[in-house]
This record gives C-alpha cells, sequence and structure tokens, in this order.
C-alpha cells in the first residue's frame, strides 16, 4: 500500500473513532466538548414539527449515514486515484464499462433537465455504489495491490451495498443490522493489503 492510501485509511480510522465517540457521547447524554462550535444546529422551523419518535429514529441513524457516506466517498476517491496514476487523465473515457458511463450520461443530464445544481463535476460522483463495484472488478489488475482477494471484495461489496439500502431510504437498521454493518466495514479495512 502506497503512503497515500495510508493516509487515507488513518483519516478514515479517525472518522470511524469520532463517529463512535459520537454515539457514546448520544447514548450517555454526555458532551465532551468536541463539537464544532461553528456547526449548524438542525432546523429549528420545521424540525419541532416532525414526531419525535421520528426525530429520535433520524438521531439514531445519523451515524450510520455518515460511516457510510465517509466510506463511498473513501471508496470513490481510491478508485479515481488508482486509475487516473495507472492510465492518465482519460481514465473514465478507457476504463469504466459502457453501461456504467451510459448511465452516468444520463444521471447527468436528467440533472441539467431539472436545473438543479451539479452535484459534481466528475462522472464517478454520479455511480451508485454497485457501480462502483463494477469498476473495480473491471480494472482488478490495477486494483490488486490495494485489495488482497478479489473474491472477498465482492462479498464485502455486495454485503456494503445490501446495508446501504436500509441507510439510504430512510429506514432504520435493526441491532443485529448495525452489529452486521460494523463488521462488514472492518472486513472492508481487513480487504486493504
Amino acid at each position: 500500500m502506497n503512503p497515500e492510501d495510508r493516509i487515507k485509511l488513518f483519516g478514515m480510522s479517525h472518522q470511524l473513532v469520532e463517529r463512535e465517540l459520537d454515539q457514546i457521547e448520544h447514548g450517555l447524554g454526555l458532551e465532551l466538548g468536541r463539537e464544532d462550535e461553528s456547526a449548524e444546529d438542525v432546523d429549528d422551523i420545521f424540525y419541532p414539527q416532525f414526531d419525535e419518535v421520528i426525530r429520535h429514529e433520524a438521531s439514531s441513524m445519523a451515524i450510520h449515514y455518515e460511516l457510510f457516506y465517509c466510506l463511498e466517498k473513501s471508496i470513490r476517491s481510491i478508485i479515481s486515484d488508482v486509475l487516473q496514476d495507472k492510465h492518465g487523465l482519460h481514465w473514465w473515457d478507457t476504463h469504466v464499462p459502457e453501461p456504467v458511463k451510459k448511465e452516468v450520461t444520463q444521471n447527468m443530464q436528467r440533472e441539467i433537465d431539472q436545473a438543479v445544481a451539479a452535484r459534481s463535476a466528475s462522472e464517478i460522483d454520479y455511480t451508485t455504489f454497485g457501480q462502483l463495484g463494477e469498476i473495480v472488478r473491471g480494472n482488478w489488475s490495477d486494483f490488486g495491490d490495494i485489495f488482497n482477494s478479489k473474491k472477498a471484495f465482492n462479498k464485502v461489496m455486495t454485503s456494503l451495498n445490501l446495508l446501504r439500502g436500509p441507510i439510504a431510504h430512510c429506514s432504520p437498521l435493526p441491532a443485529s443490522e448495525v452489529v452486521r454493518l460494523r463488521t462488514t466495514v472492518e472486513d472492508w479495512f481487513r480487504l486493504m493489503a
């Protein structure tokens, strides 16, 4: 693993520790003074209008969303960095499966047609989580020095994609699935050679 990948892995580990501290603070009703003073408060106008049960559920799910956000963004970064290092600036055109490129083009056009702000200037930010796995599998020889097993990579990506569903679609994770999420994220880091 090169030094850049080690730094990224360290950063992700730090974020996981921060999230665990957040969960401890929340669970025990503590304030350890780690909060960013400039962080915006939850919307004071609309948020109180939602049922308290839903607000509590949202609060407990936030940590899982943040974890997945960090994970997915880091996977996008690893893919971009590796393929750009090995194939140059135009890696997207030459090393992404055609069906993925086609769907990304459609997603980008959909935003243009709806006159909404573009989420990104980078095509990879328009891919689904499953498509990230397709890109890696389609370029496995470029990722063999990062991930130690293609079979394990496939297993972990499939598990993560299944776990992502309830998180992305606002459904609570049962306790057993929280354990599965944590274990699968550990598996992700274990994949890194």
